[in-house]
């Protein structure tokens, strides 16, 4: 059973920096992307970065210039170093994978249970 495991969230003032992590495990054959997602009371879940396999990223345009998404060398752990931090990037931030568990399957979305962000004075 595919797991992510989040960890890094907390509270920070307003221009600090977080760095959340993002480990997956349990029988992945092979990952296609990685990537964070927030989600704030009241609002729809919303992409903040992505990474693919062979390194190409994308980023939600609020967050361009202050976030960095990177992956270890396994590239079975994602991060998101967040810099900057403004109270409006406030939300849960949930970690997902595209990945398959064979060499045959389909790929699919893993998603983490999520880590709580809070931008505060």
């Amino acid at each position: 059973q595919v797991q992510l495991v989040e960890s890094g969230g907390g509270l920070v003032q307003p221009g600090g920096s977080l760095r959340l992590s993002c480990a997956a495990s349990g029988g992945i054959f092979s990952i296609n992307a990685m990537g964070w997602y927030r989600q704030a009371p009241g609002k729809q879940r919303e992409l903040v970065a992505t990474i693919t396999s062979s390194g190409i990223t994308n980023y939600a345009d609020s967050v361009k210039g202050r976030f960095t998404i990177s992956t270890d060398n396994a590239k079975t752990t994602v991060h998101l170093q967040m810099n900057s931090l403004k109270p409006e990037d406030t939300a849960v931030y949930y970690c997902k994978t595209n990945a398959r568990t064979t060499g045959w399957g389909l790929f699919r979305d893993y998603w983490g249970r999520g880590t709580q962000v809070t931008v505060s004075s």
